[in-house]
């Protein structure tokens, strides 16, 4: 059975390489990671954020469409995403452009 990242409903192929840039293989490491890790992780890798991609995300592992997020439940997301944005920038204050690529391209030793 294919347990690729596109597995999970609403993903696609590109999906794969989002999550594979972070290390993250299998729909069944972003189950285990939950929705709100495994994109930080994507992000913290060099994933480029798009709220659409993350709610996208949530509503598939609940087996759901992506356009069934709307009204208080979407503006709930927006802040989960708002948040996972801004701790990502966090990390990366006091580091200049050049640090905050090799960041990215982990360069840079954990800390």
């Amino acid at each position: 059975m294919n347990d690729y990242p596109s597995s999970i409903r609403n993903l696609g192929p590109a999906s794969d390489i989002f999550y594979g840039r972070a290390g993250i293989k299998t729909a069944q490491v972003i189950r285990y990671l939950g929705p709100d890790e495994a994109y930080f992780r994507a992000l913290k890798a060099g994933g480029k954020s798009h709220f659409i991609g993350y709610y996208a995300l949530v509503m598939g592992l609940q087996d759901r469409p992506w356009n069934d997020c709307r009204g208080p439940e979407k503006d709930m997301l927006k802040q989960r995403f708002d948040a996972l944005k801004s701790r990502l920038s966090a990390m990366d204050k006091g580091r200049s452009q050049l640090e905050t690529a090799l960041n990215i391209l982990g360069v840079i030793a954990k800390e």
